[in-house]
């Protein structure tokens, strides 16, 4: 009998759920300093308040003071033009989820009859898989929680999602109007309203889980493999609706994003955002339902899905046959316990130091890794030492492996300090204050066709770090723990979720901010403050993409391997034809699905650049100001074309496994999944950075901070246009296809696995006849 963990149970019990609500009260304690920002003409009430009225900033007076510019009509206009935004991302939004919402409710029933099915919809109970000395709960039993489990996962995706939207147009006017008082001030607002939705959705995840688990026992008792076989469908649920939120959304976004552009930047030479662009009210709503909503809904799908493969590995182990609850919510604890460190990493950027000049943006979001990433570390140490038994064994494909718990401690700092590297190296290929990025810039001078060249160079050449900061992760947390250390290796990279969200958030809410002043006709002084804040969020954008791209390859490999353990394959032989056709089948999935997005990206922007010539074309004055475009009818065209758009790549990821695991067995599937982890990846990673670099080699040589920069603009000359058209080519690479495609690789994974036992007794039909 192994020892049990210091930490007793009912600690275990009270701890996890106080921290998940702790995480939720700091959220909406930031989300209460924000609103005391006014959108109102009392300048008296247009402060963050409270001690900081004196920090992060230049001083209290206004810009506009010292131009003369009217104050009122200036903040009435942000007020309007924030209305607008929020209403098009509410509306959008709305419109998707109707359609999510019934495959949800179609989906859930297909889990239902799948799992009902593998024993005929038998109530009686049956022998257990791993120990048929016991007995367990009847598939119908599994079949019906892990539906229940799927909806509570899509709901709280979905819910993710949407918060995460609302705080961030609730934001973005009030960044722009502190960034009157100075760059410290618009900062502080913007990294608080990203910290709204970084908490939220951490602490939220996990107390939704953890109250699920808990319910789930009541029934299940002693038969925890039954238990966290159903809790799976949590993952399921979260990682389907981050699919569509990330598909639609990002097709939006570049929808917009590419229209605007390609007409106003390119053939009008007016600025970005420009009010007289009819695109410009869509390209700022595509912001919050692509970069906010989806990927919100895709870091809490990361999450859920880790979590999840942790626990149904660790059920059938010895924490499961001891019914250890401590060293069982062991993800939990670790969860519980990243809520907290970053609470205390978020107070370094708003309370203990002060953003005086642009130049120390970008340092402040990057010290916010690292000093989550340094206390993480001691946090894990902690949570191993009083969590696990000094002792105890993980099952590993037939056999029980005997683990340490300074071992387990080491995986999960392993993957831990991978998220770091990854997120470190994104930023070097992705940030103009680095060579890669400017010789990209520098490839301007000769064309468009030079940029493009570099800049897919640059993405391929990103790839090789991140691959082996992946790779060893992998060596290292299997060697000491089998799939389990892996599983918690990619929590580890998971575990200071709140503040990658925080810094991931904290950009689009600057863009929209820089938007906001440029129509509403705020000072060049203030677009100035809004661009550095936005520029800074670019890098943080990439490096958070490029977290959440590490964390899938790691989280999808655990599922992975639960998935064999549950299918009972006892090898995954690449020499078999079964195997190999599924290995190439899987390699081709990322490509098949990259060409579905992009495509349905230039689709949908071949509409809305029509649409914008249109509107300059025939309206009178709007190129002179006198008249306004029509906003509606862009914000229309994205709508529709996002909802049309997003259903056959959704399709292609849903069906897949359950086509190739009905009609050819689960050794197929077993190659199709890591087929489409080991070439999803690579483009993931590259796409990202590519779209990244070429975006900032943009904003680079608009900015014109050096010689070098100056000397390759200003706005407008011929190598800022080739820049633009690099952008352009970069926007559906960087937040449609590459973002997608790390879902891709874990929705297959977690839907396999929740299937598994349907393929095992019904799969392989063809096989079965040939």
């Amino acid at each position: 009998m192994v020892a049990p963990a210091l930490l007793p149970e009912l600690w275990t019990e009270i701890l996890v759920p106080i921290c998940a609500v702790i995480g939720i009260a700091f959220s909406l304690f930031q989300w209460y300093v924000v609103s005391r920002v006014k959108l109102t003409t009392d300048l008296g009430a247009s402060s963050s308040g409270g001690a900081n009225n004196g920090k992060n900033g230049y001083g209290d007076y206004l810009i506009e003071e010292e131009e003369g510019v009217n104050d009122q009509s200036v903040v009435a206009k942000c007020a309007e033009i924030q209305t607008a935004i929020s209403e098009g991302a509410t509306s959008f939004l709305f419109t998707e989820y109707k359609y999510v919402g019934v495959f949800m409710i179609f989906f859930a029933a297909v889990i239902f009859v799948f799992l009902g099915s593998v024993e005929g919809f038998s109530t009686d109970s049956k022998p257990c898989t791993y120990d048929t000395t016991r007995t367990c709960k009847p598939a119908l039993a599994t079949a019906g929680f892990s539906t229940i489990a799927f909806v509570l996962g899509a709901v709280t995706s979905v819910l993710s999602g949407f918060l995460g939207m609302k705080i961030a147009t609730y934001a973005n006017a009030r960044t722009t109007l502190e960034a009157r008082k100075g760059v410290g001030k618009a900062f502080i607002v913007a990294f608080r309203s990203g910290a709204v939705m970084g908490f939220l959705l951490a602490a939220s995840g996990l107390l939704v889980l953890y109250i699920t688990i808990n319910v789930f026992k009541i029934y299940y008792g002693d038969d925890w493999e039954g238990l966290f076989e159903a809790i799976t469908g949590y993952g399921l649920g979260g990682s389907s609706m981050a699919l569509f939120g990330r598909v639609g959304g990002g097709i939006y976004t570049k929808a917009a994003d590419v229209g605007a552009d390609l007409v106003g930047k390119i053939e009008r030479n007016i600025p970005e955002d420009d009010p007289r662009n009819p695109a410009v009210i869509a390209d700022n709503v595509g912001d919050n339902v692509g970069d906010i909503a989806g990927m919100g809904s895709d870091l809490f799908g990361s999450y859920a899905e880790a979590s999840c493969a942790a626990l149904v590995v660790a059920s059938i182990s010895s924490f499961g046959i001891n019914h250890d609850f401590t060293a069982m919510c062991y993800p939990l604890l670790i969860s519980s316990m990243g809520i907290l460190v970053c609470l205390i990493t978020t107070l370094f950027a708003t309370d203990f130091f002060e953003i005086k000049v642009v130049k120390e943006i970008e340092p402040a979001l990057k010290n916010q890794l690292i000093i989550s990433t340094v206390i993480m570390t001691v946090g894990i140490a902690i949570v191993s030492w009083v969590g696990l038994p000094t002792s105890f064994t993980i099952f590993n494909f037939g056999t029980q492996k005997v683990v340490k718990n300074w071992q387990l401690f080491l995986c999960v700092c392993v993957g831990l300090w991978a998220g770091l590297i990854i997120g470190f190296v994104t930023e070097y290929y992705t940030s103009n204050a680095y060579s890669p990025v400017q010789d990209v810039a520098d490839s301007c001078r000769t064309g468009a066709a030079t940029n493009v060249i570099f800049g897919l160079a640059l993405g391929y050449k990103s790839v090789i770090i991140p691959i082996f900061a992946i790779a060893i992760s992998i060596f290292v947390s299997f060697s000491f723990a089998a799939m389990y250390g892996v599983a918690v290796a990619a929590l580890g990279m998971l575990s200071t979720i709140a503040t990658g969200l925080a810094i991931d958030a904290y950009g689009p809410i600057s863009d929209n901010a820089g938007g906001i002043a440029e129509m509403a006709g705020m000072s060049h002084r203030i677009r100035e403050r809004t661009d550095a804040l936005d520029a800074a969020g670019n890098t943080t954008a990439a490096i958070g993409k490029g977290f959440a791209i590490g964390s899938a390859a790691l989280v999808s490999l655990a599922l992975f391997g639960a998935f064999v353990s549950r299918a009972g394959i006892h090898t995954v032989d690449v020499l078999t034809p079964k195997v190999i056709i599924g290995l190439l089948v899987g390699a081709m999935l990322p490509y098949w699905f990259s060409a579905m997005t992009m495509k349905s990206v230039g689709s949908a922007a071949l509409k809305m650049v029509e649409e914008v010539r249109r509107q300059f074309n025939t309206i009178p004055g709007l190129m002179e100001g006198t008249a306004k475009p029509d906003y509606a009818t862009c914000v229309k065209i994205s709508t529709d074309a996002s909802i049309k758009e997003m259903i056959p790549p959704g399709c292609l990821v849903m069906l897949t496994p359950l086509i190739v695991g009905f009609f050819f067995g689960v050794e197929t599937l077993s190659g199709v999944l890591a087929g489409s982890l080991v070439s999803g990846v690579q483009i993931a990673i590259s796409a990202s950075n590519t779209g990244g670099a070429w975006d900032n080699a943009k904003k680079y040589i608009e900015a014109g901070v050096s010689e070098h920069a100056k000397s390759l603009g200003p706005k407008g000359s011929e190598p800022h246009k080739a820049a633009v058209i690099g952008d352009t080519i970069g926007d559906p690479l960087k937040d449609t296809s590459g973002p997608s495609l790390n879902i891709l690789i874990k929705l297959m994974a977690v839907e396999s696995l929740v299937f598994a036992p349907f393929f095992a007794t019904h799969g392989g039909i063809l096989f079965k006849y040939l």
